[in-house]
């Protein structure tokens, strides 16, 4: 899977937060679970185009 989130994107929002090693990994497979949960459900109404609706 290739990384979806940028660490250091991450870290800035964080401010002033210590983030763990694995937090960018267990926000990566979230963050894939919601593109394909969006995915499927443009599929569902019969469209190519991911909207915001979806999500």
């Amino acid at each position: 899977m290739a990384d979806l989130i940028v660490k250091a994107a991450v870290k800035e929002a964080l401010q002033d937060k210590n983030v763990a090693s694995d937090f960018y990994d267990a926000l990566d497979e979230e963050v894939d679970e919601l593109l394909e949960d969006a995915a499927r459900r443009a599929e569902q109404n019969d469209r190519k185009t991911v909207q915001p609706r979806d999500l």
